[in-house]
Formats: C-alpha cells, structure tokens, sequence
C-alpha cells in the first residue's frame, strides 16, 4: 500500500526563536521519508514573514505564509491546512526537531484507512541542562511534552498533542478547522486544548475514526528557563483549566473530562505516592514533586471553575471555521 504524501506546518510569531525555527525546518528536511512540503506560517509578524521570506526564497521545498485569521496557533494552523497539498497535514512546534524517522512512522500510521490521526512523542530538551528536581513528569504536558501516564507503543487515544501530530486531510473536511479563541493567542495566557476539542468533535463527526499516538515518532522539544520555574507551572496549568472550560463547554463535560477523570484519580496520586517515597528515601525533589502535583491539581480545577462561570457569562467565545480549499 503507497504511503500518503505528508505537507508539514509550523507556526511561528517571534523573531526570538530564529535559531530554532531554522533549525525545525532543517529537521523536516533531513527526514528519511521526505515531506511533500514544509509551510511557515507566520502569525502576523511582518518583519519576520519577510525574513523569513527571504531566507527560503530560493527553496522549492518551504513555502512562508501569513497568517490569514486572527491572532492565534489555531488561525495560524489553518492557514497551513487551506494552503498544503498533501494527504496528510502534520505540525511541528517551531522550537522542536524531529528525529529522522518521524514522518515515516506517522505515515506507516495511514496505512489502516480508519486511522484519521496519528502523534508522537515529545521530549524535553530543558534550558538548565536537566529536569528541575521538584518537576514532576506527570505535568510534562506544562512544557509542551509527553507526560507520564500515557500507554507506550502504538495506541489508540482521545486526542493527539498539537505540536506533534497528524491528520488526514479528510479529517478537516469532516469536522472543520482549529477552533480560534482555544489555545495560543500571541502573548497572552499559555492556554491550550486546540487539538484536544478538534479531536473529540472528530470523532463526534466520524464515530468510525481511529486516533492514535505512537511514541517512535519523537521530536525534542526546547523549553527555556523561566518555563522551568514554579511560576510558569502555576500559570499554565492555570491556563489548562480554563482552556478546559471551554472545551466542556463545546463538546459537553462527558468527552471533554473523560482522559482527565483518569488522570486526575489514577496517575497524580500515583505521581504523590511516589514523590512521598522518594523524599522518606532521602532522594533529591521528592517532597518537592508531590506538593507540585497536588498544587497543580488545584490550580487548575481553580482555571476550570472561572472558565466555566466566564463561560456561561459568555465572557468567553470560540469558533470553528470551515477550512476553505481542504477539498482537493
């Protein structure tokens, strides 16, 4: 069975990043199953659209683009999807690298014409040279990462993670672009969820839809200093709870909560037990993992619960886009 041909977006809006998003692009290119095409999407930053612009003007294989919705990862994600010509339309964050194999297990993936997503693994690669002592893996997801309670190997899931994933192009067809006014927007809060509220309304759209992760498919994702400090842990799994509010609101508690219920009752108290232990053990951070595990429960079912309420205000508005030219 032929493989299909992978377009793969980046979405970038910070000329900070430079090094990295050349470095993103760099890893598309050097994969053994090559991309049919690598999009930036520049999300309405007009100095480094035309740097950006002029640094592959001479490449037939990188195509830049601006950013045609609003401000936001979602927009800007499908931006890349109207734009690219492959069956399968992957993303890479723009200060990640993939390893070579990447793209070639998610088209391995495709092979059952079920399979309507398929991510990966993400890996942090920390700024200080290793994980702070008090981090627990259970939050990885914090930083853009896989976390510590997700099955190993290929397995089916809700949801894929959105820096590391990929969709058939018929997937859009059928249940509509990125939702704008979930996930980032800009500089503001570190919410999220996009991808979460995408893949269950997915779903609902196509009950037969197989989604899966397969953890070869790795990419090393950079999170800088000030993401490795408490502050930035409290305000994003902040932000998680009011993302998570929205995405209640918009696929209904039951689907929206359903990996969270498992998580929040299987693998954080696990995650506390075994903080518990280590510090009775003596070992580095273990006191220090089970209060970040129990203070970020409650930082986000604090997020969750002003979501919600801003919700129902309608102090907080998202929609979904029919993605124009993903019929092809």
């Amino acid at each position: 069975m032929s493989k299909p041909d992978i377009s793969v977006v980046v979405c970038v809006y910070t000329e900070d990043r430079w090094e990295d998003i050349l470095a993103a692009v760099a890893s598309v290119r050097a994969q053994s199953r090559p991309a049919l095409e690598t999009l930036l999407v520049v999300d309405h930053n007009e100095a480094l659209l035309e740097r950006l612009s002029k640094e592959y003007k001479e490449t037939g294989d990188v195509r830049v683009l601006a950013n045609a919705g609003p401000r936001g990862l979602s927009a800007g994600r499908n931006t890349g999807i109207a734009a690219s010509h492959g069956e399968v339309v992957a993303f890479l964050d723009d200060d990640a690298v993939a390893e070579r194999d990447w793209l070639l297990y998610f088209a391995e993936g495709y092979d059952d014409p079920r399979v309507m997503a398929v991510g990966g693994r993400t890996a942090p690669i920390w700024a200080s040279g290793r994980r702070p002592a008090w981090f627990p893996e259970e939050f990885d997801w914090v930083v853009g990462c896989t976390y510590r309670g997700l099955p190993p190997g290929r397995v089916r899931v809700r949801n894929v993670l959105g820096g590391n994933a990929s969709f058939r192009r018929t997937a859009f067809d059928a249940a509509g672009g990125f939702a704008t006014g979930i996930g980032r927007d800009g500089d503001k809060r570190p919410l999220g969820c996009e991808e979460t509220e995408l893949c269950i309304r997915l779903a609902r759209a196509r009950p037969e839809a197989v989604l899966l992760i397969d953890d070869r498919a790795v990419i090393h994702h950079r999170v800088p200093e000030v993401r490795e400090h408490f502050a930035y842990f409290r305000t994003r799994t902040y932000a998680e709870g009011l993302s998570k509010a929205l995405v209640a609101r918009s696929v209904g508690a039951g689907k929206g909560l359903e990996s969270e219920r498992r998580y929040t009752t299987r693998v954080l108290p696990a995650g506390v037990a075994r903080g518990l232990r280590d510090a009775l053990l003596g070992r580095p951070g273990g006191a220090g993992r089970a209060a970040a595990v129990v203070a970020g429960v409650v930082t986000a079912a604090g997020g969750y619960v002003v979501g919600s309420v801003r919700a129902r205000r309608g102090g907080a508005t998202f929609s979904v886009v029919r993605i124009e030219g993903a019929e092809r």
